[in-house]
């Protein structure tokens, strides 16, 4: 099976520090690569986590401040280098199409990837294919920023004693998968009689914003939220005033939504120890958890 979790290649916000990098993020899931928000500083993330870049296939920029994407053009200039020979699926706000453009092409290169863009103006289903739906909605942070809500499609899993107990195999379990029924003996057995549906998973992504609506429309049932945490409730002011959120609110949003787990993210350089994020979290939801750069978690099955 391949991997299936999300590593943190950086969890600063505006400026980093000694310890952290600004942000990147990197969810590897059903064979592919979503790289979040690649900030200054991406691509050597990527050695010191001991990941090959080529494993990226799509890029996600929620908007275009500096701690978001400046590390867009050398990880699209990396893949160029390394030759990749699947497209990569950008996805960014439509309005910020000349900043997609100059840090893509900020440089002399010969391009010889395959980039598609999907540059977005309005809300809801924004790709979809066989692997999975892409959601885009609009946060609060005083330019067009987007949260992202992602879900794998929904997979068709066989009861293996049933089919067993029926005497259906092999090819047969293809046909009753594409034909929905099957004849067997002389009985028509329905697909329904012998599989279930097993839902498709939901990742989702919340950074630079106040606490809003859509905030938790995109963490719904999410088993997984990447929420930023700014700031501490002792500095709720300076959240607001720069319209980000505290650890309690990035909670607030994954109780509300009915989330599995949260990840805290984006913290302010102000501050050097992460466990008040994560106890001022947990008092709200427990299955909080702070992001650090090179940390792993399981996104399993």
């Amino acid at each position: 099976m391949s991997a299936r979790d999300l590593i943190i290649l950086g969890c600063s916000s505006q400026q980093p520090t000694r310890l952290r990098n600004h942000g990147g993020y990197l969810l590897r899931w059903n064979g592919e690569g979503l790289l979040f928000d690649p900030g200054e500083g991406t691509q050597r993330q990527f050695i010191f986590a001991e990941i090959a870049p080529p494993c990226v296939t799509r890029i996600f920029v929620s908007h275009f401040h500096g701690d978001h994407c400046l590390g867009l053009g050398s990880m699209l200039m990396r893949l160029n280098i390394d030759k990749v020979k699947h497209p990569i699926h950008c996805y960014y706000p439509a309005s910020g199409k000349k900043y997609f453009d100059r840090l893509r092409f900020g440089t002399i290169y010969h391009n010889q990837i395959e980039v598609i863009e999907h540059p977005i103006s309005d809300e809801g289903i924004v790709h979809e294919d066989d692997t999975f739906s892409i959601e885009a909605y609009y946060l609060a942070h005083g330019v067009e920023n987007l949260g992202w809500r992602i879900k794998e499609k929904d997979r068709i899993k066989f009861d293996k004693e049933k089919l067993k107990k029926l005497g259906i195999k092999g090819v047969d379990v293809s046909t009753l998968k594409e034909q929905g029924t099957l004849l067997i003996d002389n009985k028509k057995v329905e697909l329904s009689d012998v599989s279930w549906i097993r839902p498709g998973d939901i990742f989702s992504v919340v950074i630079d914003t106040l606490y809003t609506e859509n905030a938790i429309k995109i963490a719904r049932d999410a088993k997984m939220l990447l929420c930023e945490s700014t700031y501490l409730e002792e500095h709720a002011k300076l959240a607001k005033d720069h319209k980000h959120m505290t650890a309690k609110q990035a909670a607030l949003i994954a109780k509300n939504a009915n989330a599995k787990k949260l990840i805290l993210t984006h913290y302010s350089a102000r501050y050097k120890d992460l466990q008040p994020f994560v106890k001022e979290a947990r008092e709200v939801f427990a299955n909080s958890f702070a992001a650090d750069d090179f940390k792993r978690f399981d996104f399993p099955l």
